[in-house]
């Protein structure tokens, strides 16, 4: 999986280095970074989409979007199936890796599924955007538009091909309602969706644990951030002081779901008070839920943390949610997750702040804004992101962080330190004062 983000990676970079790719000068490392932004359905930007690319390069940006917020992995067995070729078992496992599909089963038929959903979803998402840009732009352009925006919004990414992102939709309710209700859809996962689809028509007479926490914890999430923006920022005047009520609750609605997987911002990030950055980072850590197109250490992974650590305040040795237990392991695999992805944001951080020399809470917000494959970013004081401030080593540290996201916390961790053989020895328990 690593080695496929990172094939594909530099075969886009060199796409875009081509003269018909891009506008005046493009350095090989800055290719490399809007690349891995693509494919790792980032968005964090380092040149100007929509100036510095040509409607080649954008289209070769989109391209990269697509298989990355899929998988390469799962693209290239999805063709092999359509041509009826047989399957191997590696390739199965690498596809069940991707898709995070929790047997080996049925895999090709969800597959087929998950390919199907995605034209759908992306296609209607499409003809809403188009007609609400044809208002603005001519038709051609207006369709080029709306299935840019719909592709990125799906896969998470964050790309724009407006230059102020959407902030000058701030307060449009299709584009605030389109682009978010996207997102969400491909940051819960596509095993979430088919069992909530298969659910509505009765083949299926229950929701199932990890349905029910990714619902419990995205709408959570959502709301949560909402609230901490509204009530942060009601009357700060860089931000949301000088807007109506109803441009407020629109703009906190369209951060609040952009916080966590994809880049579009409809306000100026620069301007939030740093409490709502601290608490962004939060949010940004988290992300959406595992097998869809969004980032982070994952929804799932935070609620059986604090599910654990409820039960283990309560004095209780097992614990459960929804009538359901939970194993041990799971939590414990959680706990890890979520401490192995901080130390990795901490030490990126302190790296880059010794190096750039830049404001601490600004880069903590970019580097958890990369991890979490989120794309948010205070930029640069223009239109690009902060990272555009960055030297080449800073850039290279958060291609590298990108990456890490994108693959899994848990799966690029095992890259690194392998994975321990079964043994066979058990100790003695010893007894440790906590």
């Amino acid at each position: 999986m690593l080695f496929s983000f990172v094939a594909v990676v530099f075969i886009g970079a060199l796409l875009l280095m081509l003269p018909l790719a891009h506008n005046g000068h493009l350095r090989f490392i800055d290719a490399v970074f809007t690349a891995t932004s693509a494919v790792c359905v980032t968005g964090l930007i380092v040149k100007d989409t929509p100036v510095d690319f040509t409607l080649f390069g954008q289209a070769i940006i989109l391209t990269l979007i697509q298989l990355g917020g899929l998988g390469y992995m799962t693209a290239v067995t999805f063709m092999a199936v359509m041509r009826k070729q047989k399957i191997g078992h590696r390739d199965r496992l690498i596809l069940k890796e991707s898709l995070n599909y929790p047997g080996m089963d049925g895999l090709v038929r969800f597959l087929k599924i998950v390919f199907t959903s995605i034209i759908i979803i992306e296609a209607v998402g499409m003809v809403i955007l188009t007609l609400r840009f044809w208002a603005d732009m001519p038709f051609g352009k207006a369709l080029w538009f709306g299935a840019f925006h719909a592709i990125s919004a799906f896969n998470n990414a964050g790309f724009s091909l407006f230059r102020d992102n959407m902030m000058g939709y701030r307060g449009d309710l299709v584009i605030n309602l389109a682009i978010p209700f996207l997102v969400i859809l491909g940051g819960l996962g596509y095993m979430v969706l088919l069992e909530i689809y298969n659910f509505q028509k009765n083949r299926i007479v229950r929701i199932s644990t990890h349905t029910k926490i990714a619902l419990w914890m995205s709408g959570i999430l959502i709301l949560l951030g909402m609230f901490l923006l509204l009530s942060l920022e009601w009357n700060n005047p860089k931000s949301f002081g000088s807007l109506s009520t109803y441009e407020k609750i629109l703009a906190a609605w369209f951060a609040s779901v952009n916080y966590r997987t994809a880049g579009f911002n409809t306000i100026d990030f620069s301007t939030l008070t740093d409490s709502n950055l601290f608490f962004a980072t939060f949010f940004m850590m988290t992300g959406g839920s595992p097998g869809g197109t969004a980032g982070g250490i994952k929804t799932t992974a935070v609620a059986l943390a604090l599910i654990g650590v409820w039960y283990t305040l309560r004095g209780e040795s097992s614990a459960h949610i929804f009538r359901r237990s939970l194993s041990s392991y799971q939590i414990n695999k959680a706990y890890a997750v979520i401490f192995v992805a901080s130390i990795y944001v901490v030490v990126s951080t302190i790296i880059l702040s010794e190096v750039e020399h830049l404001p601490f809470l600004r880069i903590l917000f970019e580097t958890t804004s990369a991890f979490g494959t989120v794309g948010v970013s205070t930029g640069n004081g223009g239109v690009l992101s902060y990272s555009a401030l960055f030297s080449d080593w800073g850039k290279i540290n958060i291609i590298v962080l990108m990456l890490m996201g994108r693959v899994g916390v848990f799966a690029f961790t095992i890259i690194i330190v392998g994975k321990a053989a079964e043994s066979r020895i058990k100790y003695a328990e010893g007894k440790v004062i906590i």
